[in-house]
């Protein structure tokens, strides 16, 4: 079997939808506004992950606010990974039914909605907004990789570039910028988690005119039949769709822990809440290298297990380096961790398109990896608060961790060879 072109393959949310006469010229009425599209995928990207990055540098005020635990503290950020696996879950039903610009705007807003809540003064709305939080970004999450398909077929890698690009700027912005605009409001947690909500804010606005001239192409739409269905066989029931699962879940699980806790480990040790946060920004920032890089290198190998090899060897040096020498080599270790991450998360994608045989065994088996993957990421900033609040300190959690990288090269290595799902 030859192998798939990653540009066919890339993930399509609306895969067995074939669009009617007046879906079609709904469509050339949207890309005649190329600018109005690129700048409403730009503003969409930078919120994917920006209300996440934010919450990090702030996690003590707003656990000292509320008289949280550890455990309790990092229900903080388990709860929104939580729903970043069920909302994947649901994402492809919802684009089928309403369109992937109408979900994305409305997503865009529930974002909006959750970050807000997030703020009042109740543990109940903190971890509720949490939910709002998750679900949204989880529907960004399945919708911009076929929507770019679809849009920009001739130019899928440039845009895929663009928006992940955009969506790594967008944390690091978040993760530099909370406790500076914390500052700036008068010392409240409170107002700098609040304005990130305008931020998706101003992205809903910007799909606005996609919404509107997309409108009417919903339910006009038919199943697509014959070539590109893909075989019927159950990913679920595939030990090689299990194994690329499990990888994306390590790895985004390693991922999620360090967004959770990497400027408290800093703080912990004596660092100032400032300096820390810059530093979780770079973190966030040099993730750009790996994630543009790595893909790249992936398309050209039949298989991927050097590279398997380098991603889990960095943030593993990275971890190791956190338990030796947390504050002495913090940006060395957030070097290392941030190019190891983005390399990680950017093979789990591309191992999701290598490993698929046609477009709708990729849809599905993003769907699996997406929904099982970050469920199991959710454990990870819950699982070492816990340990951290038991054993007073964070060797014990950066331990297990490490513990995680290995088990991510085993199954990441299986999930490497050159098969097909």
């Amino acid at each position: 079997m030859p192998r798939p072109d990653a540009e066919q393959l890339l993930l399509d949310a609306e895969v067995d939808v074939r669009p009617s006469p007046q879906a079609s010229a709904a469509r050339r009425a949207l890309l005649a506004h190329p600018v109005l599209l690129l700048v409403g995928i730009v503003l969409a990207s930078l919120n994917m992950r920006a209300a996440l990055a934010g919450v990090s540098p702030l996690v003590g005020e707003i656990s000292g606010d509320f008289g949280l635990s550890a455990t309790a503290t990092s229900l903080v950020t388990s709860v929104p990974v939580l729903f970043l696996g069920a909302g994947a879950a649901v994402a492809p039903w919802l684009a089928r039914r309403f369109g992937a610009e109408q979900v994305l705007c409305g997503a865009l807003v529930l974002l909006a909605a959750g970050i807000l809540l997030r703020v009042a003064p109740s543990t109940y709305a903190l971890y509720g907004g949490g939910v709002l939080v998750g679900s949204a970004i989880a529907l960004l999450n399945v919708l911009m990789p076929g929507l770019i398909k679809r849009d920009f077929p001739d130019r899928a890698a440039a845009m895929t570039s663009v928006y992940t690009g955009s969506m790594i700027a967008g944390a690091t912005l978040a993760a530099a910028a909370s406790v500076p605009l914390e500052h700036a409001f008068g010392g409240g947690w409170q107002a700098s988690l609040a304005f990130w909500s305008l931020l998706a804010l101003v992205a809903a606005v910007a799909w606005v005119p996609q919404v509107l001239l997309a409108r009417g192409r919903t339910g006009h739409e038919v199943r697509a039949t014959g070539t590109g269905t893909g075989t019927g066989r159950s990913v679920w029931r595939s030990a090689l769709a299990w194994q690329v699962t499990l990888f994306m879940g390590l790895q985004s699980l390693w991922t999620y822990v360090l967004i959770a806790w990497l400027p408290t480990i800093f703080t912990d040790h004596g660092m100032s809440r400032s300096t820390a946060g810059v530093i979780f920004a770079f973190n966030n920032l040099i993730q750009v290298a790996g994630a543009f890089l790595v893909p790249l290198l992936a398309g050209r190998m039949r298989s991927q297990r050097l590279l398997v090899v380098l991603v889990t060897g960095l943030v593993a040096a990275g971890y190791a380096g956190l338990l030796a020498a947390p504050v002495a080599g913090a940006w060395l270790w957030s070097g290392l961790l941030g190019i190891g991450q983005g390399g990680a998360v950017g093979l789990a994608l591309t191992l999701i398109v290598l490993r698929s045989g046609d477009a709708a065994t990729a849809s599905r088996l993003s769907g699996m990896s997406q929904t099982v993957g970050y469920l199991l990421a959710a454990v990870g900033p819950l699982a070492a608060g816990a340990v951290h609040q038991a054993t007073g300190g964070w060797t014990v959690p950066i331990v297990l961790v490490l513990a995680v990288c290995a088990a991510a090269l085993g199954v990441g290595l299986l999930a490497a060879r050159d098969r097909r799902v």
